[in-house]
């Protein structure tokens, strides 16, 4: 459906909503992973990223996108039922792919979501794909990849922002720059550190925002959205924090206590809600209304992937190999095959 018409007001109250939504479910897709029931060993939390969905909002049905290993945030701003999402983290029959995707690889087109990708920047070019049916068909949609900062030394990424820059493709490529690659400090895997002026070298409109603000955000990516939709892909770097490790268990040693506090300080939720209050834009009550909402809704979602129903084992192979074909023997079968044939021999 497309977007209502926003005033200022409910525009932002609704991007505040929907940061605290993906917050809300962030803190209980960890408690998943501790309780055991999340599939797969490693979980990539987005905290301290919410104002991605200051783009997220900027965007209309029938766009696209694709997303990293740390994408929840990302597809619930573009719609994403959180029940289905934790199940599909929990492994279970009723998510998004059956509960064979996980944490690192949800997709769902009918929501434009193309998939994540747990390779870094291993995404980027099906936007490129997507760019290329969308400018010949004509019909006025984006793709639009979303990355983290390892993938900016990618080699996937400049083969595809040219690409796009070539061929005049409704594509925008979004870093979100939350400082670290795994353990590594941007400032010590990068050595040009302007990320935009990267990717204006290749013909792109590019632009820079703070990611404790999830309105300049706003503000940088209907404008980039805009010149998308006219043939002028573009680039946009959300500068962020990553509150936490690289997966859950990541107890980041490689930072220090201060930093890490003082890049809590950054908070997009939190600088959202002082702004909407002191603007006069929502009333506390309002607010704290909001986040109790928020919390409720995560709540029944993981009480619902943890009482869903997991896969049947003949439904293994499903979705995996192309309809006819037949499934794969057990090793321990095809290796008495090999075994009685030699025998014979």
């Amino acid at each position: 459906m497309n977007a209502p018409v926003q005033t200022a007001n409910t525009g932002a109250l609704s991007r505040y909503r929907m940061m605290r939504r993906i917050r809300s479910f962030e803190e209980r897709v960890g408690e998943l992973f501790l309780k055991g029931g999340s599939a797969g060993s490693m979980l990539h939390l987005s905290i301290g990223e919410e104002a991605v969905v200051g783009l997220t909002d900027a965007m209309r049905e029938g766009d696209s996108f694709t997303t990293h290993h740390r994408g929840h945030g990302v597809f619930l701003g573009r719609g994403a039922d959180p029940k289905r999402m934790m199940s599909e983290i929990a492994g279970k029959e009723d998510g998004y792919c059956r509960g064979k995707g996980g944490s690192m690889h949800i997709a769902d087109r009918a929501l434009g979501h193309l998939g994540a990708n747990a390779i870094v920047g291993g995404g980027i070019p099906h936007v490129v794909g997507a760019g290329l049916t969308y400018r010949n068909r004509g019909e006025g949609q984006i793709s639009v990849a979303f990355f983290g900062d390892g993938a900016m030394s990618q080699g996937i990424l400049y083969e595809s922002m040219n690409m796009a820059a070539l061929w005049r493709l409704p594509v925008i490529f979004c870093c979100i720059n939350n400082q670290y690659g795994m353990g590594t400090r941007v400032d010590r895997s990068a050595g040009n550190r302007d990320f935009p002026a990267r990717a204006a070298a290749f013909g792109l409109a590019a632009s820079r925002a703070d990611g404790a603000d999830v309105e300049a955000v706003h503000d940088a990516a209907r404008a980039l959205v805009a010149d998308a939709r006219q043939g002028r892909p573009g680039f946009l770097e959300i500068d962020a924090y990553r509150f936490y490790g690289h997966a859950r268990m990541d107890k980041s040693p490689y930072r220090t206590a201060e930093e890490e506090a003082e890049g809590r300080q950054r908070d997009p939720v939190a600088r959202a809600r002082a702004r909407l209050l002191a603007e006069g834009l929502a009333p506390e009550a309002d607010l704290a209304r909001i986040d109790a909402e928020a919390g409720v809704e995560m709540d029944a979602a993981l009480a619902h992937a943890l009482a869903a129903t997991a896969p049947a084992l003949t439904t293994m192979f499903e979705d995996v190999y192309a309809p006819g074909t037949p499934a794969p023997r057990p090793q321990a079968r095809r290796l008495a095959a090999v075994l009685a044939e030699e025998a014979r021999a």
